[in-house]
């Protein structure tokens, strides 16, 4: 799996111009999925999202974590993140999961992350989504399971 992540100041989903996930501080998490992911991997990453020490401490060093502060986590699942993009001006989606697998593991990221923190929204997978952000930093990772 994958995950874009972003320190945000507040961030939204709008699909057909409602609002469907909105966060004030927090992360922003795009989401793509491979056809090898899996449950074990989706939870690792996870894992990996909550404690990652991004915002900053005291002394403005990142040294605390998505759990640490209390704040927003948006997930939106986006599967050009796993696009192949080595070759051409084209890129090619043979990379990414299919659809079913891709939302069945977006699902259950969702649920997973629902019940592991307070503060979670999301868009809505397969749908045409218009995601706003205020960057905050920028701060920007590349996250990979």
């Amino acid at each position: 799996m994958i995950a874009l992540l972003q320190r945000v100041s507040q961030a939204q989903v709008d699909i057909n111009s409602e609002t469907v996930g909105r966060i004030d501080r927090g992360l922003a998490v795009l989401l793509g999925v491979q056809p090898e992911d899996t449950e074990a991997k989706a939870d690792r990453l996870l894992q990996r999202l909550l404690a990652y020490r991004v915002f900053p401490d005291e002394q403005g060093r990142m040294n605390r974590s998505l759990t640490d502060i209390g704040g927003g986590l948006l997930l939106v699942p986006q599967f050009t993140l796993a696009a192949d993009t080595r070759q051409g001006n084209r890129p090619g989606f043979s990379t990414a999961a299919p659809p079913e697998l891709g939302r069945q593991l977006f699902q259950y990221f969702l649920r997973e992350a629902e019940q592991r923190h307070a503060a979670v929204g999301a868009g809505q997978f397969g749908a045409d989504m218009q995601v706003s952000l205020t960057n905050d930093g920028p701060v920007t990772f590349w996250l990979e399971v």
